[in-house]
């Protein structure tokens, strides 16, 4: 998968109250660029935690569920966009399916 943009993480795990989350974002980062999703079933077989929303989105939790990982899925292309990372309770104060 290709996934627009690893800058976006890379800013959030470069904060100094974010650093614990570069080496689980990276973790993701590396698993999902090397995956071929086609369903949103391909995503909960290897991350049972995720929740699929509506429109191609799914939610992961990241690093025990402290962070939250917002993405939109285009399976016909294979690309991925990341809609939003934060903090768990960042992610309380937003609306998942319109980030």
């Amino acid at each position: 998968m290709r996934i627009f943009s690893r800058k976006t993480l890379r800013e959030f795990w470069e904060l100094p109250d974010h650093a614990d989350s570069e080496q689980p974002l990276k973790a993701w980062y590396d698993e999902a660029s090397k995956a071929n999703w086609k369903t949103p079933n391909e995503i909960k077989a290897l991350y049972k935690n995720a929740s699929i929303l509506k429109d191609g989105r799914a939610v992961f939790n990241i690093h025990g569920n402290k962070y939250r990982l917002i993405v939109k899925i285009n399976y016909d292309f294979a690309v991925i966009y990341i809609r939003f990372v934060g903090t768990h309770k960042q992610y309380d104060k937003i609306n998942a399916n319109e980030v």
